[in-house]
């Protein structure tokens, strides 16, 4: 049996999204997945080298790996007037030259970041070391991603939510794309499309038992988070926008793209659609 390789963020919604698979809730056909978790940008850098099968990303990575993978329409993660924060010691003044620590160069928050604040001094580090950074003043400010958003030290105070960015760039009616999955082209279509259907059954199936699933995750320390802080994340980033993308949320994709083509982040201008799994392979093949 085929082992095919699977990598996503330990945090709370991608372990969510993921696990209904590693309790053999959903399992594919004539494969066997291999789960990694790392952080994001590791796993941004690891589909530049072409690392894994699959691969949780963020949607800003997309244009630059699309030669190499498809994107998947399923677990998905949008904010809807939400998303990561750009924090500062309470009672402090940013200058137009701040200091501030991001989770990556090719996260979705840094594309917007840039955008926004072209004079900023930006410096690169693990999402879980940016709070303490911005708390010890060794950056002016920070973008906290994942749970920390939830959770941030009371010393810290919020100046500027990156979805007031987003609706700023993108005009307003659109919903935030953070994060996505996608998988190495030379795999063959068939198994492609099999692969794809497992992982949306996989998120439907965690989303309609989330009281099940999310208590097991608890008891096996598998989240960083307490039951009540894990439940309001799930809220935000693990529910039924999750699933599969919809039209509204590939909109909000080829924004991005554009916005990202726009300021001279991109070479070309990518539509998000063109670059899915032609599922309908499957159907024809059938016939």
């Amino acid at each position: 049996m085929k082992t095919i390789s699977v990598a996503h963020s330990p945090d709370a919604d991608d372990i969510f999204m993921y696990y209904a698979i590693k309790f053999g809730w959903v399992t594919p056909n004539d494969a066997k997945f291999e789960n990694i978790a790392d952080d994001i940008e590791t796993l941004n850098q690891a589909t530049l080298k072409g690392d894994y099968d699959i691969c949780a990303i963020s949607f800003a990575l997309y244009p630059f790996v699309k030669d190499d993978y498809a994107l998947l329409k399923t677990a998905v993660s949008f904010g809807e007037g939400y998303g990561p924060k750009l924090i500062k010691r309470k009672g402090t003044k940013l200058k137009r030259n701040f200091k501030v620590a991001l989770s990556g160069e090719f996260t979705t928050n840094a594309l917007l970041f840039k955008i926004a604040y072209p004079d900023a001094r930006i410096t690169y580090m693990n999402f879980l070391d940016i709070e303490q950074a911005v708390i010890n003043g060794d950056v002016d400010a920070g973008v906290l991603i994942h749970e920390s958003i939830l959770t941030y030290d009371d010393s810290l105070e919020v100046e500027k939510e990156m979805w007031d960015i987003w609706v700023e760039l993108s005009g307003g009616d659109l919903p935030l794309p953070l994060g996505g999955m996608c998988i190495r082209r030379s795999i063959p279509l068939h198994a492609a499309i099999d692969y794809e259907d497992t992982l949306i059954k996989a998120v439907n199936v965690a989303n309609k038992n989330r009281k099940v699933l999310a208590p097991m995750l608890l008891d096996k320390g598998l989240i960083r988070v307490d039951a009540d802080t894990l439940d309001n994340y799930l809220d935000l980033y693990a529910n039924d926008n999750s699933v599969q993308l919809s039209d509204i949320q590939y909109k909000a994709l080829d924004k991005l793209f554009e916005l990202g083509y726009k300021n001279g982040f991109y070479t070309e201008l990518v539509k998000s659609q063109d670059f899915l799994i032609p599922s309908e392979y499957k159907e024809l093949r059938q016939k």
